[in-house]
Order: structure tokens, then sequence, then C-alpha cells
């Protein structure tokens, strides 16, 4: 009986020793492009799971918060643990360079294959597609990617520049690849007199305010505004919308490796993806509704893109718009 019981004993301690070192606690520091008030939710609801990690998050532009993090790891470290940023493309940059960590125990059963890195190095959150915006005061209500070469768009459109918005290079890269006309279309939309500075926000203000009439942009801002009584409506063409995944990857440097994998866990379970429903965001799982003013993600054609081949071309892609609008 002695025994059975120092047994016991001792694998009970070898089990408690092995919870407190996968224990879920201790700092962790996020890198974001999500807006202000979406990442203090996502922190909050995940504080809420694991109230013994002291999260916090520092929030740019993708351009920008890369530029930070890239010199900070020029320079030897970087608080940053876990990258939510906008597109696939510049996390694959970051892969090619071993500077992210594998999550191989991750949970993508649910998700259809393609979705999420195959080595398992970044993981979409959630879909953002960019479709057509359209001031509602406008005579011609667009269908189609043509449309925006019709002369009622002329001198009237507004897109964000793939110089400056990882979206908009990602866009870019699956219109050209999907379109019959590839960079003839943008070379149309030039001559039409399209106006590409900036990101997506300032083709909402230009479009929702009237100083254009149509423009290119994701998806949510578009379809919260119009919510909130703003004069917009937002199109997803009959030719299909480019999309972003909103990647979630950890650091290879991070130094709480278990409470990141925690927040990856928690970001692409159903429950993270509900969150990112109930933000006004198409999530990525197919199980979770889409919020109201989406289609059914079933019902969106979304064009194929090739993040790989994408990062391959980015630059050049980029130089080629440049040339074409002038920048």
């Amino acid at each position: 009986m002695r025994r059975l019981i120092t047994s016991i004993l001792t694998a009970t301690t070898v089990l408690l020793s092995a919870g407190l070192a996968h224990a879920v606690d201790g700092k962790l520091t996020l890198y974001t492009s999500q807006p202000n008030n979406d990442a203090q939710k996502t922190i909050d609801a995940f504080k809420a799971k694991y109230p013994d990690v002291d999260i916090s998050f520092v929030r740019d532009g993708t351009t920008k918060i890369m530029a930070k993090l890239r010199a900070e790891l020029q320079a030897g470290a970087t608080p940053a643990d876990v990258l939510l940023i906008a597109d696939s493309v510049t996390m694959e940059s970051l892969a090619a360079d071993d500077l992210l960590m594998a999550h191989e125990a991750a949970d993508v059963s649910a998700y259809a294959d393609g979705i999420h890195d195959a080595e398992k190095k970044w993981f979409a959150t959630k879909l953002i597609t960019t479709g057509i915006i359209y001031n509602t005061a406008a005579t011609m209500k667009p269908e189609s990617w043509t449309d925006l070469l019709d002369e009622a768009a002329k001198g009237q459109i507004a897109m964000p520049s793939p110089l400056t918005s990882g979206a908009a290079l990602i866009h870019t890269a699956t219109l050209i690849n999907n379109l019959d006309e590839g960079w003839t279309y943008y070379e149309n939309l030039a001559a039409n007199g399209a106006q590409a500075s900036g990101g997506n926000g300032g083709v909402l203000k230009a479009v929702a305010g009237g100083e254009k009439l149509y423009g290119m942009v994701v998806d949510f801002l578009p379809i919260r505004e119009k919510a909130k009584g703003a004069p917009v409506d937002f199109v997803f063409p009959k030719e299909g919308v480019s999309a972003i995944s909103e990647p979630v990857a950890i650091l290879s440097n991070t130094q709480n490796a278990e409470a990141a994998k925690a927040f990856i866990d928690f970001l692409i379970s159903k429950e993270g993806q509900e969150l990112a429903a109930s933000q006004g965001y198409m999530p990525a799982h197919p199980d979770v509704a889409a919020p109201e003013g989406f289609p059914a993600l079933n019902d969106i054609k979304i064009m194929s893109f090739d993040a790989a081949a994408a990062l391959k071309s980015a630059e050049s892609d980029k130089a080629k718009f440049a040339e074409i609008f002038g920048q």
C-alpha cells in the first residue's frame, strides 16, 4: 500500500510539473495592423480566457509595423511575440527568412485546404475581400470590374496604392492574374482618370464624402459605414474579388511560445472566429455565419491567389504599377 501511495504521489508530481511547464501565463506582445478598437477587443477576449497572460499590443499600418519589426530584428531583438497583419505575402517573406515559428499542433481540421500556411507558420484569421464601393448618388451602379472603365466613371475613381497598402498589392496581383486583360486593365483605369494613393481609409473617405463616386476598397469599411447611414454601397463584382486573410503568426524569437500558441489557437477556434464576425469581418471558419450586411461565404466568388508567387513578383508589380500611374 505504501508503495502504491508513493507511486501515485510521484505520478501526480510529474503531471503537475508538466502542467506548470506548459502554463499559459507571463507576458505576450502583439504587433498588429488591426484598427485599435478591434485589437483591444481581441486582447480583451483572449484575456478573458487566459487571465494570467499579460498581453499588450503595438498597432500601426502593415508597412510601418513591418518597418519597425525589421529594424528591431536587425538591431538584435524585438519585444514582439506574435504578429497579426493584413496579408500573407508579408508572412511569406518572414517565413522565407526563418523568422516565424511553426505551430504544428494547431487544429485547422475545420478549414479548407490552402487557407492557412501548409507548414503552419501563419494562419488566416478572417477573409477581407476587395470589391467596388460607390456613392449612392452615382447614376451608374457597377456590377463588374470593367464598369470602372465606363465613361460614367471617368475621373471618379479612387483606389489604394500597392506601394503603401499590402491589401492593395494583393488585389493588384490577383486582378492581373485573373482578368483576361492583365496589366492592360490597370492601364485602362489610369486612362480613365483613376487616382491611386494611400490606403483603403482614404478611398472610403473620398467616396463617402462625394469627392469621388467609385473606388476599390476592402469590404468591411463601406459595409460598416453604410449601416451607420453613410451614402455608400459595396459590390462584389461578378468576376470575383481578391481576398486577404489577415494572418497571424508566432515570431521565432518569442520569449513565451506557450502563450503565443494559445493566442493562435484562440483566434482560429470557432469562438475566435465568432469574435471576428461580431467585429464586422467575414470569418475564415466555414461554420461561422457572416455578419449582417455580408453575403454567405459560399456566395462570394474569390479569385485564385498564390502568396509565394506574389512574393516573388512583388517588387516588379509595384514598379509596373508606379510606371502606369506615374508614381
